[in-house]
């Protein structure tokens, strides 16, 4: 006969559901309601699970679960990230790799001291043409031909010159009247020849007039002996730095020269001017803001080239900008990235948060279509623009659909319903981002949901390495990798109809099964196809991919009945699990786990297991009811 279960004291159990239910210890209230009744009973667990303590506890379980945060799966190399604060003396603008196509060198802004509208001065008028006189002329110096900013002032790049100040003597003492390059020159006549690298510099908040010499000591002086014997350049056998001034040079093809595309002149820093603009969106309602002439446009192409500014070549490219509201561009702090973030990763833990509190069937945590979005959600959902080369989401809805929240609304969240194709936490971005592959989607989907790895068998055998099924591209099929792969492939094609490391839909009417376009382009040689056929087989590495040149990538190697799951998405693969019971049992071991602090023993297995995944089917599936049953135990009420 077995001895009776020795269960913990009345104190030490209600502490234990709270610590477990709630995060916290019990209130002196709680305490004293339970000594009255001198028990914990099944209603005391569902009040505990009706407390607001209790959701953030679901929503934490679920983050360990969907290991839904995605801050280390979206690379965000700062390219589109503003700096400046939009102050009178700090122009927003792209200060980092980006500014060296725009300006010529890493790290610069326009300038801050003139605006790009109003021809009124110059920073070097020692050698700039004279300033126009009408508003016309300003604009056709100030503009392209297509509206596109041109430069009011340039610098010499520090990173080739050494500039040094002549407004002091050797001693460095300030030499009186000396001003601008016209005072020095008139101080001291022979600088003249160098006139054309006088170089008027910001020091502090005043302009400074600088000699700039070349850093390379073997470049030689080029003199024009019909310009006075003035240095316009420095050179040697191998290199040459000419002079700096306010004409871009114009990108060359075969020795014709673009229109619009404008190479940095080596050595040379061009800023444009500023313009003012309304506040940006992340701060929509705040006072204008001083803005970089190039960063304020908001042009969807090249107006020369007709090249897109809605992918991420938008910031190297002077005829682009950030876009209506700046949508293309981050704030200077990085916080529109941060909170992007923060919300793709919150979404499924919302999702999975609902299914509990509305007391619904639990695994529709995995096919539901209802979602939430906050302001950053909306936003990005609503304009494919914003955060263009770091996040590339397709809009789950249409825009009709989705709440229409402003972006500094952070901890607002809206309900809403996702177009068909969605399923649950399984097509969420921080899902398609943290598993970034068909192969890690099934895998995660796998462990979390079923309590199952991939791994060969006990019996498996290493095949000989002459074996010709080592050299087989159907890794399904491949000697050794099948023993997990003739499960993986087909089971991912699930996700099929999701991009890998992306968390775009590839819509049916954009990307069918086949095309023929790609296949041409495939079969002439040319694999890119313009940078259309990136999802299509484009290069055959067997038999098998001879034949399915210009297929989506996802139908290679697929049956016809496996092709049902690309077109059927995660939902079916959701349905057709739980008919094999597993995900009763794995939410059993998973909660099980959670409040005992470790896994079901052998014995406990026999003896929980399967009797608490029936009780969970015939509950509905409702997760608080698992926990109850799992709370209310024997096994957790013992002294161990």
């Amino acid at each position: 006969m077995c001895a009776p279960v020795s269960k913990v004291p009345l104190e030490r159990h209600l502490r234990q559901l709270s610590l477990d239910l709630l995060g916290r210890p019990p209130t002196y209230e709680e305490y004293q309601a339970a000594r009255a009744k001198g028990q914990v009973t099944v209603e005391d667990v569902r009040a505990l699970m009706n407390k607001e303590e209790f959701y953030t506890r679901v929503r934490a379980y679920h983050r360990a679960l969907l290991w839904s945060n995605v801050s280390n799966s979206v690379f965000n190399n700062g390219n589109s990230r503003l700096s400046g604060t939009g102050s009178a003396t700090d122009a927003m603008s792209l200060r980092g790799n980006s500014s060296r196509p725009l300006r010529g060198a890493n790290g610069q802004t326009c300038d801050n001291a003139i605006a790009q509208d109003v021809c009124s001065a110059r920073q070097d008028p020692h050698v700039d043409p004279a300033l126009p006189s009408t508003a016309a002329a300003c604009a056709a110096e100030r503009y392209d031909e297509r509206g596109v900013p041109m430069p009011v002032s340039w610098d010499y790049d520090t990173n080739f010159y050494t500039c040094t100040r002549l407004d002091r003597d050797a001693s460095g003492a300030a030499i009186p009247g000396v001003t601008s390059c016209e005072t020095a020159i008139a101080n001291k006549p022979s600088l003249d020849s160098i006139r054309y690298f006088c170089d008027m510099r910001l020091v502090g908040s005043t302009l400074v007039p600088h000699e700039c010499k070349p850093r390379t000591l073997t470049l030689a002086a080029v003199v024009d002996a019909a310009d006075n014997n003035r240095v316009v350049a420095y050179a040697d056998a191998s290199s040459r730095l000419d002079r700096c001034g306010l004409k871009l040079t114009q990108r060359r093809t075969g020795g014709v020269e673009i229109k619009g595309a404008y190479e940095p002149q080596r050595g040379c820093v061009h800023r444009e001017g500023y313009v003012t603009r309304p506040a940006p969106f992340w701060s929509a309602g705040s006072p204008d803001v001083k803005v970089c002439a190039i960063e304020a446009q908001t042009r969807l192409a090249n107006p020369w080239t007709l090249e897109p500014c809605t992918t991420a070549r938008f910031n190297g490219d002077r005829s682009c900008g950030c876009g209506e509201g700046m949508r293309r561009c981050e704030a200077p702090n990085g916080s529109t990235h941060t909170a992007r973030i923060e919300a793709i990763s919150e979404e499924p833990e919302l999702i999975a948060e609902s299914v509990v509190r509305r007391d619904e069937p639990y695994f529709n945590i995995l096919t539901t279509r209802r979602s939430f979005l906050n302001g950053p959600l909306s936003e990005l959902y609503r304009d494919p623009q914003q955060a263009v080369g770091v996040l590339s989401v397709t809009a789950p809805a249409e825009p009709a659909v989705l709440p229409n929240l402003p972006f500094a609304q952070v901890d607002t969240w809206k309900e809403y319903v996702r177009d068909p194709e969605h399923s649950g936490v399984l097509t969420t971005p921080s899902f398609l981002y943290r598993f970034p592959t068909q192969r890690a989607r099934v895998n995660h989907f796998y462990a979390a949901f079923l309590c199952k790895s991939f791994a060969p068998p006990d019996n498996a055998r290493q095949p000989a390495a002459e074996d010709a099924c080592n050299r087989e591209n159907n890794l399904a099929k491949r000697c050794g990798c099948n023993y997990c792969h003739a499960t993986i492939e087909p089971t991912g094609a699930h996700w099929g109809r999701y991009a890998e490391r992306a968390a775009l839909f590839l819509q049916p009417e954009q990307f069918p099964r086949y095309d023929p376009k790609c296949r041409d382009c495939a079969l002439s040689g040319n694999t890119t196809c313009g940078g259309e056929c990136g999802q299509y087989v484009m290069q055959a590495y067997d038999g098998d991919g001879a034949n399915s040149l210009g297929l989506l990538k996802t139908y290679l190697y697929r049956t016809a009945d496996e092709e049902k799951n690309i077109e059927s998405g995660p939902a079916l693969l959701a349905q057709r699990m739980l008919q094999t019971g597993d995900l009763e049992r794995c939410a059993v071991r998973r909660v099980w786990q959670e409040f005992l602090g470790r896994p079901m023993s052998a014995e406990e297995q026999r003896m929980y297991l399967q009797p608490l995944a029936d009780d969970f089917a015939r509950d509905g599936h409702r997760f608080k009811a698992l926990i109850e049953r799992v709370v209310m135990s024997d096994a957790y009420r013992r002294i161990d």
